[in-house]
């Protein structure tokens, strides 16, 4: 009985040339796959460190020379008002300031409180003189009003912006917690004044001026553009003692005149007859 044609043993041997040849074509057109790439391995998980000096390793400051002990001048804030030592701030960036304090309450020379609205986060050197500034210089001359000194507003303290918040000036004093900005005194009969409003008491308000100059390093307030609505008050140090007070103690605008009456139209011919 004759052999089918593809039983024949040439035609099979071709058969597997041609299967060959075809899985060898299929197999170099198929595009090679890139290794995916693997997900970057986990952060190790942060450690809560069971020392200030654990904390600060690597930081660029000695943490030997940090300690607990009170400094001289939270010695002296201690015996003049009430406030809350807080701990080194670090960062971010160069912000930051060592002896903070969070100031809340001056104590007057009678004992009575001029509470810091909201609490002031400021340097202890800061925290001295604007008590010292409170008891020495504005009690005495509220007194004069016929009331008593309870409050002050605090609109700024610390924070970690540049000057006026432009952006790429320098630091601000806020950055360094050695800087407030004051907005109005609070008297015991409920008066608000406001330091920068000239209808307030013009003899209280050029006296604070004067003071305020004497006591901080730069007072800025209205004739300042970014300053006309509260007085800022800062202890930065600089060369010679050089130091800068920029508070015009502005008055009220005269009052408008009254416009003078024009004179009667006169009458006409025909009204005359």
């Amino acid at each position: 009985m004759p052999q089918s044609r593809h039983n024949h043993p040439v035609m099979r041997q071709l058969i597997s040339i041609l299967l060959l040849c075809c899985v060898a074509q299929a197999a170099a057109a198929k595009p090679v796959l890139k290794p995916v790439p693997l997900p970057r391995p986990r952060p190790p998980i942060w450690v809560e460190p069971r020392s200030f000096a654990e904390a600060v390793a690597g930081l660029d400051f000695d943490a030997s020379k940090v300690t607990g002990k009170p400094t001289d001048c939270d010695e002296r804030l201690a015996a003049i008002s009430e406030q809350v030592p807080m701990p080194r701030l670090i960062g971010p960036g160069a912000c930051g300031g060592s002896d903070m304090v969070e100031l809340k309450v001056v104590l007057l020379a009678d004992k009575s409180r001029v509470t810091v609205t909201p609490p002031a986060m400021i340097t202890c050197g800061m925290a001295e003189s604007l008590a010292g500034w409170l008891r020495d210089e504005a009690a005495p001359r509220v007194a004069k009003l016929g009331s008593t000194l309870i409050g002050i507003e605090n609109y700024d303290a610390y924070e970690c912006r540049s000057r006026n918040r432009i952006a790429g000036a320098k630091l601000s004093e806020h950055a360094h917690g050695n800087a407030l900005d004051v907005r109005a005194l609070h008297l015991a009969d409920g008066r608000r004044l406001a330091l920068t409003d000239v209808n307030v008491d013009k003899p209280l308000r050029m006296g604070l001026q004067a003071t305020a100059c004497r006591r901080f390093t730069t007072v800025l307030g209205p004739g300042d553009p970014f300053h006309s609505g509260h007085i800022h008050l800062d202890v930065i140090q600089r060369r010679n003692g050089y130091r800068v007070c920029q508070w015009k103690v502005l008055e009220p605008p005269p009052p408008e005149k009254e416009p003078v009456p024009l004179p009667r139209p006169r009458p006409t011919i025909a009204d005359a007859r």
